[in-house]
């Protein structure tokens, strides 16, 4: 399964990067090779300064070999070995009109000393972040998600969906870094559910990705915008910098599992705002989006 799974995100690596580079029309990705001393590598994809993207990444990683011993803690175990594989991505449109996007599908399995399987399990998602709220944009990116979802179990996208808006929640701040969508996490093998179903979930939710996104790309990507909602969308990027630094568990197992920094942080905009107690003007299109991050809604 562990090497059924890395092809297959390397296949749609390629499919994403190679649709990006066609929607923006100017930057390319530029490709860069690691490996990790512990076991393992990736294949890191960063565009920049682009038509469309002012940053992005679609990375992949597989990475193996003793399981740190903060993550030993992390999922109760002992003295374990692993493997980890999966496709991250993260996009931030220049135009804040464009939301930006996260997505993410992973495969884990753990060992014990005689190379047996003791675990294994699936997980991802992806949910958009948008600075201007399109309600359409909203619905087309949830129903492509509960389209996904529904072709294999009718409770997966209320419950993933759920999912998601509690996870992505910057309890600091009290509200969501975006308007949601899917996350889903310890898919593990069962007599219902087993291995070969799951790999069939999560590579359809990988499929789907590329119809949720660029629809709205291509209907926000040429709108004008000002120097002030420029100012908005740099000051929520900086929420987003937060939820990714003090909540989000897939930073905190690179960074504890001696993972390649650039390729963790690739999630971070370059260009960010921290205004001192900002608040956006009542009944402002900003005020709107606030609201509807504050009281995550049904979409679909």
């Amino acid at each position: 399964m562990k090497e059924k799974f890395y092809a297959y995100i390397q296949n749609l690596q390629d499919r994403i990067t190679a649709n990006l580079e066609a929607i923006d029309g100017k930057a390319i990705f530029k490709e860069d090779l690691w490996q990790r001393e512990e076991g393992g590598g990736g294949r890191t994809r960063v565009i920049e300064d682009g038509a469309v993207f002012e940053k992005g990444g679609v990375n992949i990683s597989k990475v193996h070999g003793p399981l740190a011993p903060a993550m030993q803690q992390h999922f109760g175990v002992g003295d374990v070995d692993f493997f980890a594989c999966g496709l991250s991505l993260v996009l931030h449109p220049s135009n804040p009109m464009v939301p930006t996007v996260h997505a993410n599908w992973r495969y884990f399995e753990m060992y014990d000393k005689s190379g047996n399987t003791v675990d294994s399990w699936f997980g991802g998602g992806q949910d958009l972040t948008p600075y201007y709220l399109f309600e359409e944009d909203a619905e087309h990116f949830h129903k492509v998600c509960k389209g996904a979802c529904d072709r294999h179990d009718p409770s997966f996208y209320p419950d993933f969906k759920k999912k998601c808006d509690e996870y992505f929640w910057n309890s600091h701040r009290d509200e969501a870094r975006g308007i949601g969508g899917l996350f889903f996490d310890y898919l593990k093998p069962s007599n219902e559910k087993p291995q070969e179903a799951w790999y069939n979930f999560v590579t359809d939710i990988g499929d789907s990705f590329l119809e949720a996104y660029l629809p709205i790309v291509e209907r926000r990507k040429e709108l004008a915008f000002s120097s002030d909602q420029r100012d908005w969308q740099e000051i929520r990027r900086g929420r987003y910098v937060e939820f990714n630094l003090v909540h989000d568990k897939g930073t905190l197992f690179g960074l504890k599992t001696n993972g390649r920094i650039e390729s963790i942080l690739m999630s971070l905009p370059p260009h960010v705002q921290w205004v001192y107690d900002h608040h956006p003007e009542p009944g402002s299109e900003e005020e709107k989006l606030v609201e509807v991050l504050e009281n995550p809604r049904e979409w679909v």
